[in-house]
């Protein structure tokens, strides 16, 4: 697999979502998205691909030109089960981590914008904060290992890393009718504790905890939920919450697009927010 065939076989699995989406009615029914919530995932998804990931790959292939031009391709002979494995704990267990520190006060404001959203969609998959990507460990990871000579192996991760993730986002659960299949609960229980799915991921942008069904400080895992279990922070419910999104955009109104995507270098005015030096952050626990 080479990097066209990898956005070819994404193209097709958002194709695929986003028609699930619509012929499910759960687009129509539950996706409210102002102006201002498009334009910050439209150019959060376009910077990402055309400027974040291409400028992580040129850098790390720099750097390792430049401190070990001897190692260019040298693990080229590895398997793709070890491949497998480094990339699950240099890119995905890092990225576990990564999200779990965002949402302690000091990276909060990096990571806001992804829960900011009052609607769960594909759409919101790369909606976050420009630098929250730019700084992200797992991606600089992955980028040495291409150096080393990861090939089809990386693409083939991400392509099906990325299927994952944007199905946990999905307006349509794609696990709510499975979990009704009594034939299919023992498969289901390994699944949902294997991958992220809507159910556990949805409950990770709660909009609030009180139902027993939210767990916003908890449910980290991307491509592995496995990483939720082994770390302790799993809760799994088969439930659905009935709001996501952040309660101060409830009171205040929503943070403009440009904070919420160049934050530090652009702040907010709002009294209670995140996004500025200072700012008190709003919690109603």
């Amino acid at each position: 697999m080479d990097k066209t065939m990898m956005y070819a076989l994404l193209a097709m699995v958002i194709a695929g979502l986003a028609t699930a989406e619509i012929a499910s009615r759960r687009y129509r029914d539950t996706v409210r998205a102002s102006a201002n919530d498009t334009t910050l995932e439209l150019l959060m998804t376009i910077s990402l691909l055309v400027v974040t990931q291409p400028v992580l790959l040129l850098a790390t292939d720099a750097l390792g030109q430049w401190l070990a031009p001897g190692l260019r391709d040298a693990w080229a002979g590895l398997p793709w089960w070890a491949w497998g494995l480094l990339l699950l704990v240099g890119d995905d267990m890092t990225q576990y981590w990564w999200h779990r520190i965002s949402h302690s006060p000091l990276l909060w404001p990096l990571h806001r914008a992804h829960h900011s959203a009052a609607y769960m969609s594909i759409r919101i998959t790369y909606r976050n904060n420009f630098f929250y990507y730019l700084m992200m460990p797992g991606l600089w990871f992955s980028g040495f290992m291409v150096y080393l000579g990861c090939g089809w192996e990386y693409f083939a991760y991400v392509a099906l890393k990325q299927t994952v993730i944007l199905g946990a986002h999905c307006a349509w659960a794609w696990d709510e009718p499975l979990y009704r299949m009594r034939a299919l609960r023992p498969l289901m229980w390994i699944v949902e504790r294997t991958i992220s799915t809507p159910a556990t991921h949805r409950a990770h942008h709660a909009l609030t905890n009180a139902d027993g069904i939210g767990h916003y400080k908890g449910n980290f895992g991307n491509l592995l939920f496995f990483w939720d279990i082994l770390f302790g922070t799993a809760h799994i419910t088969r439930r659905y919450p009935a709001e996501v999104g952040l309660r101060d955009d409830q009171l205040f109104g929503e943070e403009r697009w440009d904070k919420q995507m160049f934050y530090p270098l652009l702040q907010s005015q709002r009294e209670y927010t995140a996004l500025k030096f200072g700012g008190k952050i709003y919690s109603d626990e």
